[in-house]
């Protein structure tokens, strides 16, 4: 039998290529990357390295100029609109920094919506919902509308809602570039802890403490790998105050 791990994540030789001509910007050039199940991968680099567009290709916000984007084993070049959506909603949740919650939902509602989306009963939904609220520390706030929440608190029902459902891709683009140190620090908890759990992380962050909770860091610049390395901060040692 064989004992090979299909990717979470496969990026191979990818390119992305906005504008033609002499006002064309390459913004991914060939760029290969793997992320295996239970693995958290950060991504750094300075501004314009391409960090959010391959975040993009890798959500299937963005299609690749070239090259080829597998989540799960599936080739999202080659997926129809509505095959797309649907891989999106099962097995890719993405965290966005603005929290990206609808101001009209609750808590609960929001964690639960592309769960319906996906056709999900309601009652089978919310009862998922506020198990991942649950998981992320906010029982009891089912009822709470974002606006009525802490910055910390809505980027942790944002993150319930990428992980909600068993997704085994989360995407998370500086999601604690608005939180205060200790609230950041319980949100790459809670990210590293899925990831323990058999999930697969890829998240952009410019702070290298940040970078410390994860498996490897990989270094973008000017669209392409320049680099990458096994995480030089362990999280205990980082909990512990040693980083």
């Amino acid at each position: 039998m064989s004992t090979e791990t299909t990717p979470a994540l496969e990026m191979v030789d990818v390119s992305r290529i906005h504008g033609r001509g002499d006002a064309a910007v390459h913004a991914l050039r060939g760029l290969h990357l793997t992320v295996l199940p239970g693995e958290l991968v950060a991504v750094m680099g300075p501004s314009g390295s391409g960090k959010s567009t391959l975040l993009n290709l890798a959500g299937g916000l963005d299609q690749a100029t070239a090259g080829k984007v597998r989540v799960a084993g599936e080739e999202l070049g080659s997926l129809s609109k509505g095959a797309l959506a649907a891989l999106r909603r099962r097995k890719v949740g993405y965290v966005f920094q603005d929290y990206n919650l609808i101001p009209s939902l609750t808590a609960v509602e929001n964690i639960a919506l592309p769960l319906e989306l996906d056709r999900v009963r309601t009652r089978e939904a919310l009862a998922q919902a506020r198990a991942a609220l649950a998981e992320v520390g906010l029982e009891g706030l089912d009822d709470r509308f974002p606006d009525d929440l802490s910055g910390g608190q809505q980027q942790r029902v944002a993150i319930a809602r990428a992980v909600v459902g068993d997704r085994g891709l989360i995407l998370a683009d500086e999601p604690t570039g608005a939180l205060d140190s200790q609230t950041g620090e319980q949100v790459l908890a809670l990210l590293r802890a899925r990831c323990d759990l058999g999930a697969s992380a890829l998240l952009v962050t410019h702070e290298a403490r940040h970078a410390g909770w994860a498996d490897r860091v990989v270094f973008l610049r000017d669209g392409a790998v320049v680099d990458e390395a096994g995480s030089a901060v362990t999280p205990a040692a980082f909990l512990a105050g040693r980083p």
